[in-house]
């Protein structure tokens, strides 16, 4: 399964999933960009790139795709236990509350949406077991439980969850900058060997050896909670 190709039905409902016009309010959230971008860390198309590429890489990219690993694990491999132990610690690893909001808030709303959408007994089955743990069931343990459901691969749902992330932020910075289109496109292409990289990485690493190294990006979300005027939620 790991290694297999995407199936037709896979492809749809990932691109579905992790469509922008899926409603989980990822528009609403620019994971401390508003920040940078106020601090003039962020000012244009390639320190766009550059401070997405890190998030990616060495901040939230990288656990997320620890926990969207370790859910779709869980899942094809029946394990509840391990399942409760990514949720656990894809809650607890979170920087700043507003980063805790993010990947919450698109977690809940991802599990109603795709349980109204798209219901299956499979499905039914484990977002009982989310629910009964008793904690907030962060974006990438939902959406990697959804992909396992489905019997997408795992490589390709890693690159999807990614790529959704990575656009989203540019998104926000394509806003907030403010750039042109073009140079929101040319940015989020230039982050896809990036996002690749990611997937590839976490393949062979651990839930227990994850962690972040992002410490500018988490100063950025901290000093976004008191920031005076902004657009955005993170």
């Amino acid at each position: 399964m790991g290694t297999d190709m995407v199936t037709d039905a896979g492809l749809y409902r990932l691109l579905t999933w992790l469509s922008p016009a899926f409603p989980v309010g990822g528009y609403a959230y620019s994971h401390g960009i508003e920040r940078a971008i106020e601090e003039g860390f962020v000012a244009d198309r390639e320190s766009l790139r550059r401070w997405i590429a890190a998030i990616v890489l060495r901040g939230a990219g990288r656990l997320d795709a620890a926990f969207f690993r370790a859910a779709w694990q869980a899942v094809t491999d029946d394990d509840e236990a391990t399942l409760l132990r990514a949720v656990e610690w894809a809650d607890a690893m979170r920087a700043t509350r507003e980063v805790a909001l993010e990947s919450a808030a698109q977690g809940q709303a991802f599990v109603e949406a795709l349980s109204a959408a798209w219901p299956t007994p499979a499905l039914a089955r484990w977002t009982a077991v989310l629910a009964d743990s008793g904690r907030a069931v962060a974006y990438a343990v939902a959406v990697g439980v959804a992909a396992s459901v489905a019997q997408v691969p795992l490589r390709q749902g890693l690159l999807a969850y990614l790529h959704g992330m990575a656009a989203n932020l540019v998104s926000a910075g394509v806003r907030l900058v403010p750039l042109g289109q073009s140079n929101g496109q040319r940015a989020l292409a230039g982050l896809e060997p990036i996002v690749r990289l990611a997937a590839d990485r976490v393949m062979t690493t651990p839930l227990e050896a994850i962690g972040s190294a992002a410490p500018m990006v988490d100063w950025t979300s901290m000093q976004h909670e008191t920031q005076y005027t902004r657009l955005f939620r993170s």
